[in-house]
This record gives C-alpha cells, sequence and structure tokens, in this order.
C-alpha cells in the first residue's frame, strides 16, 4: 500500500466505470486496472448523465444522429428524444462540478453522453460516421477547457495513460498556484520548475511560455495566468517522444558530464541512447542521472524540476515509457 498524496487527487469517473450498475442493461463497466493504479492518489466523483436525467436501468438503448457538431440523443427503437435533457442537465451540472474542483476526468469510451473520441453519429442517410462526441462531454470539454479529460479505453495505451496522469498533477499544480500564490513571482516559480517538463512535450510552445512569463509584472494577473494556461496545457496534450525526451536527458547530463568519470559518462550516453532507440525505458537514464546528481553539484532549479518526478514514483509510468 503506497501512502496517498497530500492533497489527494480528485477525479471525476464516469460511474459504470466504477462498478455502478448503471449501465443500458443493468450492468457495468468497471475498470480495475484504471482504480487500481490510482485508488491510493485519487478522490473520485462518480455520475451518469443518462441515470441523472431520468433513464431508467435496465433502459432502452440511445445513439446519436444529424450532424457531428450537433447532433440529437434519441432512443434507438422508440424514436424519443433526449437532447435538450441532456444539454439542460449537463449545463447545471457543470456549474455544481465546478465546486467539486477537479483535476482531471476519466469519460467511458463510445458513450453517447461521455463518449469523448470518435463517437458513433448516424447521418442523414443513417449511415454512421465515427467522429462525434458524447454530449455530456462535449459540454464538459467546452466548460473546463484546461481540465485532463480521457476515456478509459484509451488509458490502456501506456504512453497515453502517462501524458493523462501527467497532466492531471500538473493541473493540481496550477490549480494550487492560482490559489495560493497568483503573483508574477509565483508563476516564474512554476515555469522554471517545469521547464523540462514541457519540453519534453513541446519545445516550441515551451518557448512562447516563456515570452508569455517575460511579461509578467506587465500583463495584468488574469490575462497572464490564462495565457499561460492555455498554452501549458496544449504544450502537455502533445505526445511525448524518445527524441524530445533524449534531448531533455542530454540536457540535463551537461550538468554532471564534466564531473563524471569517462566511464561513468560512457554509461549515461550508452544508457540514453538504448532508451532513444526503444531497447529501454526511460527509469533507467533517469536513474543514473538522479544518481549522479547526488554525488555532484548542481544548480538548485535543475534538482526541482518536475521532470524528475512528475508523480509517485509507485506509479511505475515510466518503467513502460
Amino acid at each position: 500500500m503506497t501512502t496517498a498524496l497530500e492533497p489527494v487527487l480528485r477525479l471525476g469517473i464516469s460511474s459504470c466505470l466504477m462498478g455502478e450498475e448503471v449501465r443500458w442493461n443493468g450492468g457495468h463497466k468497471r475498470d480495475a486496472s484504471l482504480l487500481g493504479l490510482l485508488n491510493d492518489y485519487v478522490e473520485w466523483f462518480p455520475l451518469c448523465p443518462e441515470v441523472e436525467i431520468g433513464l431508467g436501468t435496465p433502459r432502452e438503448t440511445i445513439h446519436l444522429i444529424g450532424s457531428v457538431e450537433r447532433p440529437r440523443l434519441v432512443g434507438t427503437k422508440s424514436g424519443d428524444d433526449h437532447t435538450e435533457a441532456m444539454e439542460e442537465w449537463s449545463r447545471r451540472q457543470l456549474e455544481e462540478i465546478a465546486g467539486w474542483n477537479l483535476h482531471g476526468f476519466v469519460l467511458k469510451r463510445a458513450s453517447p453522453s461521455c463518449g469523448l473520441f470518435r463517437v458513433k453519429v448516424r447521418n442523414a442517410k443513417g449511415m454512421p460516421e465515427h467522429t462525434g462526441r458524447g454530449i455530456f462531454a462535449r459540454e464538459l470539454a467546452t466548460r473546463f477547457p484546461l481540465l485532463p479529460l480521457e476515456e478509459e479505453g484509451r488509458l490502456n495505451d501506456l504512453g497515453l495513460r502517462e501524458n493523462f496522469i501527467e497532466r492531471v498533477f500538473v493541473y493540481e499544480r496550477w490549480q494550487r498556484l492560482l490559489r495560493d500564490d497568483p503573483t508574477p513571482s509565483g508563476l516564474v516559480d512554476f515555469h522554471t520548475r517545469h521547464k523540462l517538463a514541457v519540453m519534453a512535450h513541446s519545445p516550441e510552445l515551451y518557448r512562447t511560455l516563456g515570452r508569455i512569463v517575460a511579461a509578467a509584472g506587465k500583463t495584468p494577473w488574469p490575462e497572464l495566468a490564462e495565457g499561460y494556461g492555455i498554452e501549458l496545457f496544449a504544450a502537455l496534450a502533445i505526445k511525448a517522444t524518445r527524441g524530445r525526451h533524449r534531448n531533455v536527458l542530454h540536457h540535463l547530463l551537461g550538468f554532471v558530464k564534466n564531473e563524471l568519470e569517462a566511464d561513468d559518462k560512457r554509461e549515461l550516453l550508452e544508457a540514453i541512447d538504448d532508451y532513444a532507440e526503444g531497447l529501454t525505458p526511460l527509469v533507467v537514464p533517469l536513474t543514473l542521472l538522479k544518481h549522479h546528481f547526488r554525488r555532484v553539484e548542481t544548480p538548485d532549479w535543475v534538482g526541482q524540476q518536475v521532470y524528475l518526478h512528475p508523480y509517485p514514483k509507485e506509479l511505475m509510468l515510466r518503467s513502460h515509457a
């Protein structure tokens, strides 16, 4: 058993993924893998939009029809239209969700209410187009554009899982900054600590963030924070690659290489190359770097990099990356 984080992360989740029997057939889709991974770190906030608007369990299946942008939510046999009920409930519920202070949301794949990506929408000819989004998921993404969102099915991909969890932890720190230290100096410190983490995702957007931070003290705080948050989470949504990780690892190596024995330096370079070629996980070169950071004096900001400790090591996400 790991020790829970303080503060605990707060994640919304489709109720069926928690094991609640709210599916159309009276069943559930409990995601034991996800819950087992995160339960020690998360307070869950389950929600089933279809039950909340009064549809029973079990119930008639529903689907999306019409335009991909604004589909209708209707019963597959009866044709009963639940669109307005779902939209109105979603907007009311989102005001309550705002008070939950969530750090992310895990949604049920392919659901006409909760599906986030490639949800089936039948066009005017009755042909399915897998390009839609569930109505509640659409309203959620619109209301909270920076909130990390993901589907449980995509979280089976280890790279997407690592990306989502990293974004959730960054979002928690971002919300803490906005709450506890909403100042230009607080933003500068936040930016400095997240430098290498962002560079592993997008060096280009890291430079954009740098230009925003350079205006700290000149730009009004609401405008500064909004602009920085938009670019930060746009950067983190870009999946990190082995090549960009390699560049970050070489950057870190630069702080110790002149103090290392030739064999130690060679070992580190080989570990970075092996990772870049997909032969070893990211944890291998990182562990070596951390070992040398304990032996060699480096600037304080290096040891404070979120990149070195983005989330609890017990999650072991970098043992697979």
